[in-house]
């Protein structure tokens, strides 16, 4: 009696040999009689009559093998079960993969083969019916997709948008790598045996429920991500962009609760705030026109002007102070003078921002600090070296640590040793050691 035996390929997935212990290879011997968990064994040790506990050497036996065709002729069992394997490794319509991972058709017959056979069969079309109806209703629950009227970036590999994305790949509407993406590694072992104890059905009982709550998680976040329009994050950036400042750092905190309500109601939330905060920026614009006693619109206008000249002028003030506070070069100053009323005039100016001193030497403008990194942790004395010295802040607060460690160390510090420390321009250097030395920070060896 033949039938069709249910392990792969692969000799190694088959169970050894229950009297030599080897890998049974087709055909092998199943007993008829020996149960509920099957008895194998090979043509060799069935020949010489092996017997195992209650198995005798005259129960009746079945020959497993899979060397006979099923569906069509020239194709054996043996070789549609390979072709199912290849399907599901390789990928529906992947056929060049799928007949190098045969090794006995070529693609041109595992396509043919395939279609005829397990697609366009008219025995499976009502089975196949029910399938896609069970697949539509799946993927409208579960599928992240993007609305009919937008068009999902197709991203290639590995690139800057395919990370963005986090591995959505718009014509599968799914992701690359899954949220606990090796749930099922913990099933893969899993048997459920007639001889199982009462306690290891339900340990492994217990293993499947688990599985099921991870799976439930990870379907919750598709969701989420679905509804909210996470996928497209270019898209959602311009969005969040529309709001002002404050109401964009409020997005950036409330964003984490955005799992616990719909997508609309968390619109609405951030919308809302967004309308209190155009309020009270209106309500605080009027109060302070009734401050200054403006009782009509036209001269809240003329207000407005009038504030903005206010600012500049406020704005020209300080740059001029700045400037005049390091520069006492007279020549240089009314360079500088002249160079500003070319601005204002609307002219482009000829005067270099360069000048030359007395000694004939070329002296750079004081470097200007705003947005500088580290400027925050400069006392006023401190910018005022950065300023003259033109040593941006991160590079100071790094020499003056290093030339602190090191006077601490040695117990004082000597100029010649703060030249070998620190490897910038010598003069640089002697400022920086002569204000440490002046400040207190460090003393002199």
């Amino acid at each position: 009696m033949e039938r069709l035996t249910s392990f792969g390929s692969d000799p190694c997935d088959k169970p050894p040999c229950r009297g030599c212990s080897s890998y049974l290879t087709e055909p092998y011997i199943k007993c008829a009689e020996c149960g509920p968990s099957p008895l194998l064994v090979c043509l060799q040790c069935f020949t010489k009559g092996f017997e195992y506990k209650k198995h005798q050497s005259d129960h009746k036996y079945e020959i497993m093998t899979s060397d006979f065709p099923v569906l069509e002729h020239g194709w054996k069992a043996q070789e549609e079960m390979a072709l199912l394997d290849a399907v599901m490794d390789c990928g529906f319509g992947n056929w060049q993969d799928v007949a190098y991972q045969m090794r006995t058709k070529s693609k041109e017959e595992c396509e043919s083969h395939y279609m005829k056979n397990f697609i366009n069969n008219p025995l499976y079309s009502s089975t196949l019916l029910n399938l896609q109806r069970t697949k539509d209703n799946y993927f409208s629950e579960s599928a992240i997709l993007f609305k009919p009227t937008d068009d999902p970036p197709r991203p290639t590999f590995d690139s800057v948008l395919s990370r963005d994305m986090a591995g959505y790949m718009p014509a599968r509407a799914d992701l690359m790598e899954e949220f606990d993406n090796y749930a099922e590694w913990d099933l893969k072992d899993i048997d459920f045996a007639d001889d199982d104890s009462d306690v290891l059905r339900a340990l492994k009982l217990a293993v499947v429920d688990i599985y099921h709550s991870r799976l439930k998680e990870r379907q919750r976040r598709k969701k989420i991500i679905r509804d909210h329009g996470l996928i497209n994050l270019r898209k959602f950036q311009m969005l969040e962009r529309c709001y002002p400042k404050e109401v964009q750092e409020l997005y950036d905190v409330m964003r984490r609760f955005a799992k616990v309500v719909g997508p609309i109601e968390h619109d609405k939330f951030i919308e809302s705030h967004a309308l209190e905060f155009e309020l009270r920026r209106e309500i605080h614009r009027l109060q302070e026109y009734r401050k200054a006693g403006i009782k009509s619109f036209c001269s809240a206008r003329v207000y407005e002007r009038a504030k903005r000249m206010r600012e500049d002028e406020r704005r020209k003030r300080t740059m001029l102070c700045e400037v005049l506070q390091y520069i006492h070069d007279g020549r240089a100053c009314q360079q500088w003078l002249s160079k500003q009323a070319a601005i204002d005039a609307g002219i482009t100016p000829a005067v270099s921002t360069i000048t030359v001193s007395a000694t004939g030497r070329r002296s750079a403008p004081p470097l200007n600090l705003t947005g500088l990194p580290g400027t925050e942790k400069l006392n006023e004395r401190e910018k005022e070296l950065c300023q003259v010295v033109r040593l941006v802040p991160g590079a100071y607060l790094e020499y003056k640590q290093a030339l602190v460690n090191e006077c601490r160390r040695q117990g004082g510090l000597r100029l010649a040793q703060a030249r070998a420390l620190i490897k910038i321009d010598v003069n640089k250097t002697r400022k920086i050691y002569d204000f440490l030395l002046k400040e207190g920070c460090i003393t002199k060896a």
